[in-house]
């Protein structure tokens, strides 16, 4: 029984990793990373005026320019059923990747219409709340599989005979 509490204290410390991760991923404005660069500035964390990140809710210009795209937590939406904030999250989250993708195609059109010469200069890129987010999912993951076994063990235990009669 002491294997199974562990293995129950596991999974829901898995459980509490798994939220804090995607927690912090959906509230940051680092999922999406544009980075131009400009030959006649130089040094680090310079951000260019062409440079930009995104999150799930607002898009980010050059240094302190951020854009809202929607805000669920306003109190207009508070009249809103729930149905239809979860509609709107999700049509967001879409919306997202959509962006994400079409972006991608864009930078290779450009890319092959202009020399590869010609946008050297940009970079795009996932960001570290993207990381946040697998994350969680395997933390999530790993919490299932914790707790399969532990119902397995459980019910391992149960039978007659224990866990000691059962050949692995």
């Amino acid at each position: 029984m002491a294997r199974l509490g562990a293995l129950l204290v596991a999974a829901a410390l898995g459980a509490l990793l798994s939220f804090a991760l995607l927690a912090a991923a959906v509230a940051s404005d680092y999922w999406y990373v544009l980075e131009v660069a400009d030959g006649n500035h130089s040094g680090p964390g310079h951000a260019e005026p062409l440079s930009s990140h995104s999150g799930l809710w607002r898009i980010c210009e050059g240094q302190n320019s951020c854009i809202p795209l929607i805000d669920p937590f306003t109190s207009e939406s508070l009249d809103m059923s729930t149905s239809v904030q979860h509609l709107i999250c999700a049509l967001t989250l879409a919306g997202i990747s959509v962006y994400i993708s079409y972006s991608h195609l864009a930078f290779a059109e450009t890319a092959r219409q202009y020399g590869a010469q010609q946008v050297q200069a940009v970079r795009i890129s996932f960001g570290w709340s993207s990381a946040l987010a697998w994350g969680s999912c395997a933390a999530e993951t790993l919490s299932g599989a914790i707790l399969l076994v532990a119902a397995r063990a459980l019910s391992l235990s149960q039978r007659p005979g224990g866990l000691h009669s059962v050949v692995v």
